[in-house]
């Protein structure tokens, strides 16, 4: 589906049109497509939770989480992205995960959610996601994950230690992204350590998997509407390491260290 875009911005350039300045107005048509595709999912999806959830349990539930997901990302070829994810087969398996990734857009959440299924991937997210948004905030609420207010610090950090003992008791992974906001360029942010230093004070066989996100705000650079074209995003996990094997201070600098250097955009 994305092949579309490399004939149209050679064709482009032939007409001495640059695709990037072009890029909005052709996308406002496309994008129309995009969002009613991807609200049909979510529609179609909110249903199917409740069924799974309420009738067959966590790992049905799960499942149609999964799959969720898998269409968002088909929705995401109309517009011409594609996804290369690389490092995935080198995590270890069988003990908690704590993935720590910068964040530029809500793309990085589909993705990981998809490609990073096996790991059961729960995640930090904002309050206001817990509701209003079929199919996200039932997920959100009721498959694992935890919602913050942000604007209380305070009440975040018995919220993010009870997701530490779950992924420590169930063997499953947590998702931080500790700049904090989204960047809008893809230039990674000071990370924050608190959010971090909670959860492996309270998972301590887990191992940390620091991950780094490319593209991902490229399909927002102009707001939620027009969605931006033709996108490679990428998304590499790099060495995995044990909290237990770690001074906490090394442990996040290490961590701060592989992700801003697997992002290149900017740069």
């Amino acid at each position: 589906m994305f092949s579309i875009f490399i004939p149209l911005k050679i064709y482009l350039l032939l007409l001495g049109i640059n695709f990037s300045s072009m890029q909005k107005i052709i996308s406002y048509p496309i994008s129309v497509i995009y969002y009613l595709c991807f609200g049909f999912c979510l529609a179609v999806f909110h249903p199917i939770q409740w069924f799974c959830l309420n009738v067959f349990g966590y790992q049905a539930h799960k499942k149609s989480v999964d799959y969720l997901n898998f269409f968002l990302l088909r929705c995401t070829n109309l517009v011409g992205t594609r996804y290369t994810v690389s490092g995935v087969d080198d995590i270890p398996k069988g003990v908690p995960i704590i993935f720590v990734a910068n964040h530029q857009s809500m793309y990085d959440i589909v993705t990981m959610i998809w490609y990073f299924r096996r790991f059961h991937c729960k995640f930090v997210s904002k309050k206001e996601l817990g509701s209003g948004i079929p199919s996200v905030s039932f997920n959100l609420r009721h498959g694992g994950s935890v919602l913050i207010d942000r604007k209380d610090p305070k009440q975040a950090i018995p919220v993010i230690k009870g997701l530490s003992e779950y992924i420590e008791k169930n063997t499953r992974a947590a998702v931080i992204f500790p700049e904090g906001t989204r960047s809008k360029t893809g230039k990674p942010k000071e990370f924050a350590q608190s959010g971090l230093k909670i959860l492996c004070k309270y998972a301590p066989s887990a191992y940390v998997v620091p991950v780094s996100i490319n593209n991902s705000w490229k399909m927002v650079r102009f707001g939620m509407f027009p969605v931006g074209l033709g996108n490679h995003l990428t998304f590499t996990a790099h060495k995995a390491m044990s909290v237990k094997d770690y001074d906490f201070a090394d442990l996040m600098a290490l961590t701060e260290k592989a992700v801003v250097e697997g992002v290149n955009e900017y740069k």
